[in-house]
């Protein structure tokens, strides 16, 4: 890495899309004082299908977004087209400026806990963990594999969305089964949005004028896929996602927390078969399954407009949340702050305040005005007079995804 090195690249691979970013690590123009400065972003979706869509926008030159379509085959064929729009832009992946390429990995099981240089024995160790991330890893490998082959000469950084959590004590990770079992086939809670949580929880101590070692947060990260966590000192001590993402609230799609026998109902009563239930729970559940919609928007308008099967929903929704965080502040003995964060948590007003509504006696507390605020930066909520800090804080995985590669690669 040479002296001017200071950019880099993060790839949130999925299996049919890939995400990305370009960030200065040491840009004077950073943003909420990161010490970053994102230098273009984009999204290419529809990956394999005559329909695919690459949209490029160049944050640097302050340029307008660029779409072009068209059939683009794989993600190597991907990732080439992103390192052309790039290129257009003087900002191409062949840069000596370029220090890293970071990817988001959703499974790091318990081996990984921190950043990590990917090698072949890193890359046969996230193969390894599929079958607990099938949907997952397999698109994470692939996207480390294409850019490894763009540019062999960088550094390629692994953060996980599971590493966070790494830190929960056994007697939150373990599920309450046969041990040997347990241990032959890696079933334990791992929990997911890690980066998520990791630099909400920083950022609220941030907001409160304090150092994370010094505050307890609960997280909820809630968008279509929705987490709760209880950060302690800086550190997950329980997160609501288990050894899948399916566990835990009600989400766009997922069910949440569920009694396990229903599975078992299903297949004797039904006949469904398992990968008939597991799309049921997964992907026709939650939200979805409840009303018909899973866009939190739609789903108010609704409520607004006299509808019954959507304020059911929205109950149901409400009331698993208010259960979490409730047993958090259990957990944690005392609490700080609540943040709200991810695309309903920071724009999803009348969640906010239902949430926390009637839990006065646990020192939480929304301002109305306050909470009708739309803003893109960290701010509170809560009244002057609550126990506890009420706040909505914007995350930014990519940004944490590029924090953690470039004090890996320059460390």
């Amino acid at each position: 890495m040479t002296a001017k090195a200071t950019r880099v690249l993060v790839l949130n691979s999925g299996s049919s899309s890939l995400k990305y970013q370009l960030l200065d690590m040491g840009d004077a123009r950073s943003e909420r004082g990161s010490g970053a400065a994102r230098l273009a972003v984009g999204l290419v979706e529809r990956i394999g299908e005559a329909t695919s869509r690459l949209a490029h926008t160049p944050l640097a030159a302050g340029g307008a977004t660029r779409e072009t379509t068209g059939p683009i085959a794989d993600h190597q064929a991907a990732l080439k087209a992103v390192a052309d729009e790039l290129a257009a832009d003087g900002l191409g992946l062949d840069s000596p400026e370029l220090a890293a390429i970071g990817h988001r990995v959703v499974h790091g099981g318990l081996k990984f806990t921190a950043p990590t240089v990917v090698d072949d024995a890193v890359l046969k160790e996230i193969e390894r963990l599929v079958p607990v991330a099938p949907l997952h890893n397999p698109a994470n490998i692939t996207g480390i594999r294409t850019a490894q082959a763009l540019r062999p000469d960088l550094p390629q950084v692994a953060v996980f969305d599971t590493a966070f959590h790494t830190t929960m004590p056994e007697h939150a990770a373990r599920y309450a089964i046969d041990v040997a079992t347990a241990d032959a086939h890696r079933i334990r809670r791992y929990g997911f949005h890690g980066t998520s949580h990791a630099y909400v929880s920083r950022r609220t101590a941030e907001l409160l004028g304090k150092a994370p070692e010094d505050i307890n947060v609960i997280v909820l990260h809630l968008g279509n896929g929705a987490s709760a966590s209880a950060v302690r000192g800086g550190r997950c001590v329980d997160t609501s996602m288990g050894l899948t993402p399916l566990e835990g609230l009600v989400m766009g799609t997922r069910s949440g927390d569920i009694d396990p026998a229903v599975t078992f109902h299903l297949k004797r009563v039904a006949g469904m078969s398992a990968d008939e239930i597991d799309e049921l729970l997964n992907k026709k559940s939650g939200l979805l399954g409840l009303c018909g919609d899973n866009d939190m928007r739609e789903i108010r308008r609704r409520i607004d407009s006299g509808d019954e099967r959507a304020a059911l929903a929205f109950d149901i929704y409400i009331h698993r949340l208010k259960k979490y965080i409730g047993a958090y502040t259990a957990v944690l003995g005392k609490v700080d702050a609540v943040a709200f964060t991810a695309g309903v948590g920071e724009n999803a007003a009348p969640v906010r305040a239902a949430a926390v509504a009637g839990l006065e006696e646990l020192g939480m507390a929304v301002d109305a005005a306050l909470n009708a605020v739309r803003s893109d930066e960290p701010r509170l909520i809560s009244p002057d007079y609550a126990r506890v800090a009420v706040a909505v804080v914007p995350t930014d995985e990519e940004l944490e995804i590029a924090q953690q590669t470039y004090a890996l690669v320059t460390a």
